[in-house]
Protein backbone atom coordinates (compact mmCIF):
# COMPACT_ATOMS: atom_id res chain seq x y z
CA UNK A 1 0.00 0.00 0.00
CA UNK A 2 3.00 2.06 -0.09
CA UNK A 3 4.22 4.30 -2.39
CA UNK A 4 7.62 3.19 -4.47
CA UNK A 5 10.24 4.75 -6.64
CA UNK A 6 10.25 3.15 -10.15
CA UNK A 7 13.04 3.97 -13.24
CA UNK A 8 11.77 4.26 -16.60
CA UNK A 9 13.13 5.13 -19.98
CA UNK A 10 11.93 8.10 -22.07
CA UNK A 11 12.11 7.69 -25.76
CA UNK A 12 14.38 10.31 -25.49
CA UNK A 13 16.81 8.05 -23.66
CA UNK A 14 16.62 9.81 -20.37
CA UNK A 15 16.60 7.40 -17.12
CA UNK A 16 13.67 8.87 -14.97
CA UNK A 17 12.72 8.46 -11.12
CA UNK A 18 8.99 8.18 -10.54
CA UNK A 19 7.09 7.89 -7.49
CA UNK A 20 4.38 5.70 -8.24
CA UNK A 21 1.04 5.62 -6.25
CA UNK A 22 0.41 2.86 -4.16
CA UNK A 23 -3.21 1.58 -2.90
CA UNK A 24 -4.03 4.35 -0.47
CA UNK A 25 -4.21 7.32 -2.52
CA UNK A 26 -5.43 5.28 -5.60
CA UNK A 27 -8.91 4.48 -3.28
CA UNK A 28 -9.40 8.20 -2.16
CA UNK A 29 -9.33 9.54 -5.54
CA UNK A 30 -11.83 6.88 -7.00
CA UNK A 31 -13.87 7.66 -4.07
CA UNK A 32 -13.66 11.29 -4.70
CA UNK A 33 -14.34 10.68 -8.31
CA UNK A 34 -17.13 8.00 -7.66
CA UNK A 35 -18.77 10.74 -5.24
CA UNK A 36 -18.27 13.16 -7.96
CA UNK A 37 -19.79 10.51 -10.23
CA UNK A 38 -22.95 10.40 -8.12
CA UNK A 39 -23.53 14.05 -7.34
CA UNK A 40 -23.71 14.41 -11.13
CA UNK A 41 -26.38 11.64 -12.01
CA UNK A 42 -28.09 13.12 -9.10
CA UNK A 43 -28.37 16.61 -11.03
CA UNK A 44 -28.80 14.78 -14.46
CA UNK A 45 -32.03 12.83 -12.76
CA UNK A 46 -32.99 16.07 -11.52
CA UNK A 47 -33.22 17.84 -14.64
CA UNK A 48 -34.36 14.52 -16.99
CA UNK A 49 -37.39 13.90 -14.37
CA UNK A 50 -39.25 16.41 -16.04
CA UNK A 51 -39.05 15.23 -19.82
CA UNK A 52 -40.69 11.53 -18.98
CA UNK A 53 -39.52 8.75 -21.21
CA UNK A 54 -37.29 10.85 -22.91
CA UNK A 55 -35.49 12.07 -19.87
CA UNK A 56 -34.95 8.12 -18.86
CA UNK A 57 -33.52 7.51 -22.38
CA UNK A 58 -31.38 10.85 -22.21
CA UNK A 59 -30.23 9.42 -18.07
CA UNK A 60 -29.48 6.58 -19.33
CA UNK A 61 -26.72 8.46 -21.92
CA UNK A 62 -25.60 10.39 -19.20
CA UNK A 63 -25.16 7.38 -17.08
CA UNK A 64 -22.81 5.70 -19.77
CA UNK A 65 -20.84 9.36 -20.17
CA UNK A 66 -20.11 9.74 -16.02
CA UNK A 67 -19.11 6.18 -15.51
CA UNK A 68 -17.14 5.43 -18.86
CA UNK A 69 -16.57 9.05 -20.70
CA UNK A 70 -15.74 10.65 -17.70
CA UNK A 71 -12.09 8.55 -16.74
CA UNK A 72 -11.29 8.26 -20.38
CA UNK A 73 -11.55 12.22 -21.39
CA UNK A 74 -9.97 13.33 -17.99
CA UNK A 75 -7.08 11.55 -18.20
CA UNK A 76 -6.25 12.17 -21.94
CA UNK A 77 -7.47 15.74 -21.97
CA UNK A 78 -6.53 17.35 -18.46
CA UNK A 79 -3.34 15.76 -18.54
CA UNK A 80 -3.61 12.57 -17.42
CA UNK A 81 -5.75 13.80 -14.28
CA UNK A 82 -9.36 12.80 -12.94
CA UNK A 83 -10.87 15.50 -10.12
CA UNK A 84 -10.24 12.63 -7.83
CA UNK A 85 -6.13 12.36 -8.70
CA UNK A 86 -5.69 16.18 -8.98
CA UNK A 87 -6.84 16.40 -5.70
CA UNK A 88 -4.77 13.79 -4.42
CA UNK A 89 -1.72 14.91 -6.97
CA UNK A 90 -1.70 11.84 -8.87
CA UNK A 91 -1.31 11.55 -12.16
CA UNK A 92 -1.67 8.43 -14.83
CA UNK A 93 1.18 8.19 -17.63
CA UNK A 94 2.48 5.97 -20.07
CA UNK A 95 4.96 3.68 -18.28
CA UNK A 96 7.80 5.00 -20.48
CA UNK A 97 6.88 8.57 -18.77
CA UNK A 98 4.92 10.01 -21.66
CA UNK A 99 1.07 11.32 -20.97
CA UNK A 100 -1.27 8.77 -21.75
CA UNK A 101 -2.64 8.17 -25.08
CA UNK A 102 -6.32 7.71 -26.21
CA UNK A 103 -6.11 3.98 -26.30
CA UNK A 104 -3.91 2.58 -23.06
CA UNK A 105 -6.66 4.89 -21.19
CA UNK A 106 -9.37 3.55 -22.86
CA UNK A 107 -7.89 -0.11 -22.40
CA UNK A 108 -6.85 0.58 -18.14
CA UNK A 109 -10.30 1.89 -18.15
CA UNK A 110 -12.24 -0.75 -19.66
CA UNK A 111 -10.26 -3.13 -17.27
CA UNK A 112 -12.16 -2.09 -14.49
CA UNK A 113 -14.60 -4.47 -14.99
CA UNK A 114 -12.20 -7.46 -14.11
CA UNK A 115 -10.21 -5.24 -11.25
CA UNK A 116 -14.00 -5.01 -9.48
CA UNK A 117 -14.26 -8.67 -9.40
CA UNK A 118 -15.05 -10.54 -7.46
CA UNK A 119 -16.03 -7.64 -5.18
CA UNK A 120 -14.98 -4.55 -4.48
CA UNK A 121 -11.82 -4.09 -6.98
CA UNK A 122 -10.71 -7.42 -5.50
CA UNK A 123 -8.43 -8.50 -8.13
CA UNK A 124 -7.50 -4.92 -8.46
CA UNK A 125 -6.72 -4.43 -5.10
CA UNK A 126 -4.25 -7.41 -5.00
CA UNK A 127 -3.13 -6.47 -8.18
CA UNK A 128 -2.02 -3.30 -6.72
CA UNK A 129 -0.73 -4.91 -3.71
CA UNK A 130 1.94 -7.73 -6.09
CA UNK A 131 3.24 -5.15 -8.38
CA UNK A 132 6.26 -3.44 -7.28
CA UNK A 133 5.02 -0.36 -9.57
CA UNK A 134 1.74 -0.74 -7.39
CA UNK A 135 -0.50 -1.41 -10.54
CA UNK A 136 -4.05 -3.13 -11.02
CA UNK A 137 -4.42 -5.27 -13.74
CA UNK A 138 -5.61 -2.57 -16.64
CA UNK A 139 -2.50 -1.24 -15.98
CA UNK A 140 -0.17 -3.98 -16.93
CA UNK A 141 -2.02 -4.45 -19.85
CA UNK A 142 -2.38 -0.90 -20.64
CA UNK A 143 1.04 0.08 -20.09
CA UNK A 144 0.66 2.83 -17.89
CA UNK A 145 1.78 3.89 -14.35
CA UNK A 146 -0.02 6.17 -11.68
CA UNK A 147 2.47 8.66 -10.45
CA UNK A 148 2.15 11.30 -7.93
CA UNK A 149 2.68 14.55 -9.76
CA UNK A 150 4.96 15.98 -7.93
CA UNK A 151 7.38 13.39 -9.71
CA UNK A 152 6.48 13.63 -12.82
CA UNK A 153 6.91 17.28 -12.79
CA UNK A 154 10.23 17.40 -11.27
CA UNK A 155 12.00 18.83 -14.23
CA UNK A 156 9.39 21.18 -14.61
CA UNK A 157 12.37 24.17 -14.33
CA UNK A 158 16.02 24.28 -14.80
CA UNK A 159 17.94 24.32 -11.55
CA UNK A 160 19.88 27.69 -10.47
CA UNK A 161 23.40 27.21 -11.12
CA UNK A 162 26.37 30.12 -11.53
CA UNK A 163 25.78 31.31 -15.09
CA UNK A 164 28.35 29.93 -17.39
CA UNK A 165 28.82 31.00 -21.24
CA UNK A 166 29.77 28.44 -23.71
CA UNK A 167 33.38 29.71 -25.37
CA UNK A 168 32.66 27.69 -28.59
CA UNK A 169 29.39 28.77 -30.58
CA UNK A 170 26.49 26.35 -30.20
CA UNK A 171 22.97 26.38 -32.60
CA UNK A 172 19.90 26.90 -31.32
CA UNK A 173 19.25 23.13 -31.46
CA UNK A 174 22.16 22.75 -29.24
CA UNK A 175 21.12 25.51 -27.03
CA UNK A 176 17.72 23.88 -26.17
CA UNK A 177 19.50 20.50 -25.68
CA UNK A 178 21.07 21.63 -23.00
CA UNK A 179 18.06 22.88 -21.70
CA UNK A 180 16.19 20.08 -21.80
CA UNK A 181 19.24 18.47 -20.13
CA UNK A 182 18.82 20.67 -17.21
CA UNK A 183 15.49 20.97 -16.99
CA UNK A 184 15.65 17.17 -16.91
CA UNK A 185 18.84 16.95 -13.93
CA UNK A 186 16.38 16.96 -11.10
CA UNK A 187 14.72 13.71 -12.38
CA UNK A 188 17.87 11.84 -12.87
CA UNK A 189 20.45 10.19 -10.60
CA UNK A 190 23.85 12.08 -10.38
CA UNK A 191 25.28 9.02 -11.72
CA UNK A 192 22.97 9.35 -14.99
CA UNK A 193 23.69 13.29 -15.09
CA UNK A 194 27.33 12.92 -14.97
CA UNK A 195 27.27 10.33 -18.01
CA UNK A 196 25.13 12.68 -19.87
CA UNK A 197 27.31 15.72 -18.93
CA UNK A 198 30.39 13.45 -19.99
CA UNK A 199 29.27 13.28 -23.48
CA UNK A 200 30.76 16.64 -24.09
CA UNK A 201 33.72 17.16 -22.69
CA UNK A 202 34.51 19.54 -25.48
CA UNK A 203 32.02 21.48 -24.15
CA UNK A 204 32.09 21.43 -20.55
CA UNK A 205 35.79 20.90 -20.56
CA UNK A 206 35.43 18.59 -17.04
CA UNK A 207 34.10 15.54 -15.94
CA UNK A 208 31.65 14.44 -13.15
CA UNK A 209 29.67 16.81 -11.08
CA UNK A 210 31.63 19.89 -12.42
CA UNK A 211 30.67 19.42 -15.85
CA UNK A 212 27.24 18.59 -15.22
CA UNK A 213 27.35 22.22 -12.75
CA UNK A 214 28.70 23.95 -15.94
CA UNK A 215 25.49 22.82 -18.51
CA UNK A 216 23.07 24.02 -15.63
CA UNK A 217 25.16 27.10 -15.78
CA UNK A 218 25.10 27.17 -19.86
CA UNK A 219 21.26 26.65 -19.36
CA UNK A 220 20.51 29.43 -16.87
CA UNK A 221 22.66 31.78 -19.16
CA UNK A 222 20.31 30.61 -22.22
CA UNK A 223 17.03 31.38 -19.79
CA UNK A 224 18.76 34.99 -19.52
CA UNK A 225 19.15 34.21 -15.74
CA UNK A 226 22.13 36.30 -13.47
Amino acid sequence: MLDTVCRVETPEGIALQLRTAGVLPRTVAWVIDFLVRVVALIVCSTLLAFLGATGQGLYLLAFFAVFWLYPILFEVLRDGQTIGKRVMGLRVIHANGTPVGWLASIVRNLLRTVDMLPICYGFGFVAGLLDPQGRRLGDMVAGTLVVHVAAANAGAGAPNAPVVMPDVALSAAEKQAIIAFAERAPQLTPERQAELAGLMPQLTRAQGALAVQRLLGMANGFLGRS
